[in-house]
């Protein structure tokens, strides 16, 4: 397979990557900062804030590793080894890595909850549960290719052998 037929997907994985770099580096570092302000100020607020933020830079990890797993696959489609189990492996880990991040942002949802009860904002309980949601979409949809994926390669095995 030529090696140019997947680089527009290798070019969206990167800058699908860019916007949380970003967000790790410039902004998340701002709202510890006024965190430790008002915790300082004996505010409880400022220690739950903490909390979700540490979840959010703990959630970018399984994210990033998603990420290399997906370049990773998608560098075996150029090798003409998208029907191996490398291929399977990669999307067992993405699978494990969208449940991790499921897992983490569901453990921030109540704190998220207190802040937008706080700051009378129930618009953040909406975007805790669509990241929720759209890692299980993610999960869900990498197991279904992952056992797609074995089952074609178990399908192409038995064929070896009956020649």
């Amino acid at each position: 397979m030529k090696h140019g037929s997947t680089l527009f997907l290798k070019i969206s994985v990167i800058l699908i990557g860019l916007p949380v770099l970003a967000l790790c580096i410039f902004l998340l570092p701002q709202i510890v900062m006024e965190a430790f302000v008002h915790a300082k100020e004996g505010a409880q607020l400022g220690y739950i804030i903490l909390g979700i933020l540490g979840i959010m830079y703990v959630s970018a990890i399984p994210f990033y590793f998603a990420l290399y797993q997906a370049f990773k696959l998608l560098s075996y489609i150029d090798k003409n080894l998208a029907f191996s189990e490398l291929s399977v492996m990669a999307l067992k880990k993405i699978k494990n890595c969208a449940i991790v991040i499921s897992v983490l942002f569901v453990i921030a949802l109540p704190f998220i909850f207190i802040v937008a009860e706080w700051d009378d904002a129930p618009g953040l309980v909406l975007i805790g549960m669509v990241i929720v949601g759209a890692s299980m979409v993610v999960g869900v949809f990498a197991a279904v290719l992952q056992r797609l994926l074995k089952q074609a390669i178990d399908i192409k095995s038995e064929n070896d052998l009956t020649v």
